[in-house]
């Protein structure tokens, strides 16, 4: 039977193409601390492998015959939210039923029949207990989605794990090992009576906090070529960048391009067929367009308070969103959930191409759809795009709409750059929009690239813009916008048109001074700057 790329739930090696679990850690490091008896955690963003790797060294333990080891979901605690007592209750039956599949007898059931009669407050506690010692080896646990349970029943759990802990491994389990999105030190865990405590307090036993990586480029490469070796199908060499590019190695996205471009583009079932760059992009956009589990989760994800702190000042180019300036919990925070990237020396952005795509099309997705303009009022007969016609009805719009239409985001701040976006994706029909920006840049580049014919390899019409918030005096916000609108250019290569977009926000200034357009040219590169 053919195998496939995955894009749900824990890969099974024999129908799905699969990197080595136990090469996406430290195999080394983590048999050391399970040695060692400690209570660790590991953590990774959904959708990037974490149950695959779990189930993986759970099952590498089992057969070195040295513990028993047992992965646990206890997800399903999460509807009890702070009913303790329901909530332990499930978590007790998930980790008997659990040790039952793995040892294959009834000790497990007995232990927790055994319990039944326990306070909310010690029956985990005192299951574990009496397991650890009725069990021939010492017990290692892996308890995942940990971090959907929350309130008075996540703290009873982690102070229930942390009781135990000096009566390891003889009268309690050799080590545990926390899973979820977030390391357990950043929880902020409210109490029914609206006291806040952090996982750290409730778990202060933790010994290390490892966390699951995005794909290399190489392992990208790796899972590809077991398409190619299998069923002969090729990838053209230009793929894998533009892979790369869009993902940077999350995993649910880099099975979901190559399930696009194997599965759900039927033509290419036909394993004669090479995967070309723009098959790529089509199926970027058709993960965009459909909103997958992962992509819902996503857009969800960006109507949160914590989320909007720190994504806001990355699309806006606020000046004053400087990193020190945010509130490091909350960077955190949205870093854990793979939104962002940090990454030393270099500042706060979104976290891959897709992502980068996905957020401003959201966020202006209603906006995009009640917009009366039509793509071919801007066509030119070569089939590209007239930008200056497009530009100049974009002005008068602004002009007309602004004020009321920027109120409607839930981004605000950011709402000139998402109004211009959600512009240019209703007219840049059967194109693309590649998107540039990060907290401290001040500015958005935008590169947008049309195809003048069908079929890939054909003329592609190619227009940067540079997007900036006017701060200070104009001829310098000019004169520094042309360099950076010049240094795209170079950056992108083969540039038909380029244009500097400034917004002025100066509320004191009529609409007659602020909307204006005028040429410049900047080391022999003809620019266009807009005042809006």
């Amino acid at each position: 039977m053919e195998r496939f790329f995955n894009t749900a739930g824990p890969n099974r090696p024999s129908m799905n193409y699969t990197i080595d679990p136990l090469s996406r850690f430290d195999l080394d490091d983590v048999l050391m601390l399970i040695r060692q008896q400690k209570y660790f955690v590991l953590h990774a963003p959904r959708q990037t492998g974490k149950t695959s790797c779990l189930l993986a060294l759970r099952d590498y333990l089992n057969s070195h015959g040295d513990y028993i080891a047992v992965y646990a979901n206890v997800e399903g605690g999460q509807a009890s939210r702070n009913n303790v007592k329901s909530v332990v209750k499930s978590t007790v039956d998930t980790l008997a039923e659990q040790v039952r599949l793995v040892v294959r007898d009834v000790t497990a059931k007995k232990v927790r029949d055994s319990v039944q009669d326990e306070g909310e407050d010690s029956m985990l506690s005192t299951f574990l207990r009496r397991l650890s010692e009725a069990l021939p080896k010492p017990l290692v646990l892996f308890i995942d989605e940990i971090d959907a349970l929350v309130g008075d029943s996540l703290v009873s759990i982690l102070r229930q794990i942390r009781s135990g802990y000096a009566d390891r491994p003889a009268s309690f389990p050799n080590s545990i090992v926390l899973c979820g999105v977030r390391d357990v030190r950043d929880y902020r865990i409210v109490l029914s009576n609206q006291d806040i405590i952090t996982g750290g307090s409730a778990f202060n036993i933790k010994a290390e906090s490892l966390r699951l990586g995005n794909f290399t480029p190489e392992e990208i490469r790796l899972l590809y070529q077991q398409h190619t070796d299998e069923t002969g199908q090729e990838f053209d060499e230009a793929c894998f960048p533009m892979i790369w590019e869009a993902t940077e190695g999350q995993p649910w996205l880099v099975n979901a391009i190559g399930y696009e471009v194997t599965i759900r583009m039927k033509e290419n079932r036909d394993r004669s067929v090479r995967i070309t760059p723009e098959m790529i992009y089509r199926a970027q956009e058709q993960i965009i367009y459909r909103r997958d589990t992962h992509i819902d989760i996503l857009i969800y994800k960006l109507q949160e308070p914590r989320v909007k702190r720190v994504i806001e000042p990355i699309l806006a180019n606020s000046e004053e969103a400087e990193e020190g300036l945010m509130p490091s919990d909350d960077i955190q925070y949205v870093a854990d959930m793979g939104l962002i990237k940090r990454e030393r020396g270099k500042t706060i952005r979104i976290a891959n191409g897709i992502y980068r795509e996905i957020i401003p099309r959201e966020l202006t997705w209603s906006t995009q759809e009640t917009l009366a303009q039509q793509p071919q009022w801007y066509q030119n007969p070569d089939n590209s795009i007239n930008m200056e016609k497009l530009l100049l009805d974009f002005q008068q719009f602004f002009r007309q709409n602004a004020d009321s239409w920027i109120q409607k985001f839930d981004y605000a701040e950011a709402g000139p750059q998402l109004l211009l976006q959600a512009f240019l994706q209703r007219i840049v029909n059967g194109g693309y929009i590649d998107r540039e920006y990060g907290l401290g840049r001040l500015r958005t580049d935008l590169l947008i690239r049309k195809p003048l014919t069908d079929g890939y390899g054909g003329p592609v019409q190619r227009v940067v813009l540079e997007l900036k918030i006017r701060r200070g005096a104009l001829e310098t916000v000019i004169n520094e916008g042309l360099r950076q609108t010049a240094g795209y250019m170079d950056t992108v290569g083969s540039v038909d048109e380029g244009h500097l977009i400034i917004f002025d926000r100066t509320k004191e200034k009529t609409w007659e001074e602020r909307i204006w357009h005028k040429p410049y040219e900047y080391q022999g590169r003809p620019i266009m700057v807009w005042g809006m």
